[in-house]
């Protein structure tokens, strides 16, 4: 009887250790799904195989970096790791803030953009991509003050997106840059004045020069601060009998290419002989690199004179001189007087782009547009969609939010637009 007893036993053991491995495999069946075979701890919001993506992806051609869990820069809370919370859809709290996703429009994650070229422009574009990246964390820009020349030369060797100049590439430079990478596209981005600074140990600002005397000095033929050329002008000054120090650029510039157009738009001798051009022969002077380079080299020799940019001038609180313009008046270098010039050139293009001894009576005769160049077409869409935004900003809002500011005129509504229309063009 204890023999049939226990045998009874033994099956009820059996049967219940059964039913309990039954319930345990069931159980497993029955996990999370988050923990499948596709991914062994995806990250909550890349919406690799979510079917609820995070909405900043959708429609995206090229994912942002909190997107791309592969991405150097991606956010802490979606970089996969074996830690990464098993629920499938993105909590509001988990979603990215525009700011880490993209800029602006079309542009998608982080854009690095690198520029060259012009040191007139310098103080204005060195704000303005201040501004602007802390507008657009996302997008950062780096450019090199080297000379209107070296910003042609990298941007043609393609070491740099864009560049910037204070005259448009000739034709040599056009077509080298075109069999290089393609069609280039140029518009102005900045307008300024073009000074002659000067160090005379007792004399102000203000002196007056005419185009005579500013010719004279930059051939070599007026060497004395007292020749009559110049006293004539300047009446009760009292004015030294001490040498003339000319300073120019020793770099291939922009800024030398305006100031030489003006000296042979007043000089037929200049004209046939050194000329207009970015670098030229000069006849007399010490040669500097660029624009800071040629204000600190006056601000140091006493008795100099040299051709700058009307920011620097103005920032170093330097003495400046008066120029006589084309309808006999001596005019400041003021904004007004700046864009007094441009006005009269309502039609200023890439092929025709002369600002200098403008007409009328309140125009400033030494003044000349910068012109950003890029590419009309870029290999990374997501740089092209950043440079569109950033330039378009520049042309537009920064011209009197930065611009001005710095002592520069803001562009005329026809240079806006001619640069609004050539950014349309990029791509």
């Amino acid at each position: 009887m204890l023999a049939g007893l226990y045998k009874r036993l033994s099956f009820i053991g059996v049967v219940l250790t059964f039913i309990l491995l039954f319930t345990v495999a069931c159980g497993s069946q029955n996990s999370t799904p988050t923990q499948g075979t596709s991914s062994p701890s995806p990250s909550p919001s890349t919406g690799a195989s979510s079917p609820s993506p995070s909405p900043s992806a959708a429609g995206s051609p090229s994912p942002s970096p909190t997107q791309a869990a592969a991405s150097p820069s991606a956010s802490p809370t979606t970089a996969a790791s074996p830690s990464a919370s098993p629920v499938a859809s993105p909590t509001p709290e988990m979603m990215p803030t525009p700011t880490e996703t993209s800029g602006s429009g079309g542009v998608s994650g982080n854009v690095s953009l690198t520029g060259a070229g012009s040191t007139f422009v310098a103080p204005f574009f060195s704000n303005a991509f201040q501004e602007y990246s802390k507008q657009h964390p996302n997008i950062k820009v780096n450019y090199q003050a080297i000379g209107s020349g070296g910003g042609i030369e990298q941007f043609t060797a393609q070491t740099v997106d864009f560049a910037a100049s204070d005259v448009p590439m000739n034709e040599d430079e056009l077509a080298a840059a075109k069999q290089a990478n393609g069609e280039v596209i140029e518009f102005p981005v900045a307008l300024g004045a073009i000074t002659l600074a000067y160090n005379i140990p007792g004399v102000d600002k203000g002196l007056k020069l005419t185009p005579e005397a500013v010719a004279g000095i930059f051939l070599g033929k007026i060497t004395k601060w007292n020749d009559p050329a110049i006293a004539k002008a300047n009446p009760g000054v009292k004015l030294p009998d001490r040498d003339i120090v000319v300073v120019h650029r020793a770099d291939s510039s922009g800024t030398t290419y305006i100031f030489t157009d003006y000296l042979s738009h007043i000089s037929s001798e200049w004209k046939n002989g050194p000329g207009t051009s970015k670098e030229v022969d000069w006849p007399v002077g010490l040669g500097a690199q660029g624009n800071s380079g040629v204000a600190s080299q006056i601000r140091n020799t006493p008795g100099s004179i040299g051709y700058v940019e009307l920011a620097y001038v103005l920032e170093s609180k330097m003495d400046y001189a008066y120029i006589q313009n084309k309808a006999g008046k001596f005019v400041e270098p003021t904004l007004e007087a700046t864009t007094a010039a441009a006005s009269q050139f309502p039609q200023v293009s890439p092929e025709k782009f002369s600002i200098v001894n403008a007409p009328g009576a309140k125009s400033y005769p030494i003044a000349g547009y910068t012109w950003a160049i890029v590419w009309q077409q870029y290999s990374d869409a997501n740089k092209a969609a950043a440079i569109k935004e950033l330039m378009g900003w520049v042309v537009t809002d920064a011209q009197e939010s930065v611009a001005k500011k710095l002592n520069y005129a803001p562009l005329p509504q026809n240079a806006q637009q001619l640069a609004q229309q050539s950014l349309d063009k990029v791509k």
